[in-house]
């Protein structure tokens, strides 16, 4: 395979592409591109799947692309076209019946969901203590910092630590949204 090279308009010169390869401009620029692709889809997999449309699209027209400084906006445009068109030939799968049908939840479903619905209640109780408590908190639990650490970073004494972090548990044991889960 030849080096691509880019003709510059000014100067009629010809000089070597930023990208020698289809591979080294994949590697170099994949997380920027998997970004637009996400902004473009629903969730990951559909993202990945287009960017990896658009690339397969890239590489046959490699040789065709005289600018190479100019890449991504053609991926970029091969992602927009892509999408578009898998928009244009999507299948609706809708009926209509008289019962909603509802899978049954997996066990792994039923933890996540208890788990994100613990989670929201903890950090809606962590939100009510008061700012100092809530920082304390945050830092030794959240952050994961030591008493010392977060004594050092909020400029007190440990021993002004380990009370406040103390009272802001009790609180938090006492939270009503909190005493539900238990």
């Amino acid at each position: 395979m030849t080096t691509p090279v880019c003709t510059s308009a000014s100067h009629g010169q010809r000089r070597p592409s930023p990208y020698p390869s289809f591979a080294s401009y994949v590697s170099a620029r994949q997380p920027v591109l998997l970004r637009t692709a996400r902004s473009l889809t629903a969730n990951p997999s559909d993202a990945e799947d287009l960017l990896q449309t658009a690339l397969a699209k890239t590489y046959v027209a490699w040789e065709r692309i005289e600018d190479h400084r100019a890449i991504d906006g053609y991926v970029r445009r091969a992602l927009l076209n892509t999408r578009t068109s898998q928009w244009r030939k999507r299948k609706v799968d809708e009926y209509v019946c008289d019962e909603l049908p509802e899978p049954e939840p997996t066990a792994g479903e039923e933890d996540q969901a208890e788990r994100q619905a613990l989670h929201d209640a903890m950090w809606r109780a962590v939100m009510k203590l008061p700012d100092r408590q809530r920082a304390m908190v945050v830092l030794r639990y959240y952050e994961d910092l030591s008493e010392v650490q977060t004594a050092d970073l909020l400029g007190v004494s440990v021993g002004t630590v380990k009370s406040a972090v103390s009272r802001a548990l009790g609180k938090l044991r006492e939270d009503p949204e909190l005493v539900l889960v238990r």
